[in-house]
């Protein structure tokens, strides 16, 4: 991330409300757009920045009014790069059922976690489970 020129940078401390994590995404998704990121992209760091934001505000801070989640993006021409932090306690990544076996087909836990591995070229948590980093590479 250190030898990269960032274009554009959004770093904002957001309240816990969905609401206020839905027009940290549009601030986002419009900038994409301006900088004619394609559809494919924009679409996938959407569905990512989506999930992220709002397992930090409902999982992470559950909502909790006195907390917000950190939201850190950077955009160069080629890479976007995001950090959302929030408030919580965390959680171990690993622990997540996965979605796609059969005895967890009904759970509704776990597939944010696989839409963002899915969509992001490189997802990082920290030690502590309440901050991930999203990298994704522009494709032309």
């Amino acid at each position: 991330m250190n030898d990269t020129t960032w274009v554009w940078q959004y770093d904002q401390r957001i309240p816990s409300d969905p609401k206020s994590g839905v027009d940290a995404i549009r601030v986002l998704l419009e900038q994409l757009e301006q900088r004619e990121w394609p559809a494919k992209c924009v679409f996938g760091i959407h569905m990512a920045m989506e999930e992220a934001v709002m397992n930090a505000i409902k999982h992470g801070n559950k909502r909790d009014p006195s907390k917000h989640v950190h939201v850190l993006v950077n955009l160069s021409e080629t890479q976007f790069y995001a950090c959302i932090t929030d408030q919580g306690q965390g959680f171990n990544p690993d622990e997540v059922p996965d979605p796609t076996l059969d005895e967890n087909l009904e759970k509704t836990s776990g597939r944010g976690l696989m839409l963002i591995s899915n969509f992001i070229d490189t997802v990082t948590y920290n030690d502590v489970g309440n901050s991930v980093e999203l990298v994704k590479h522009k494709q032309v």
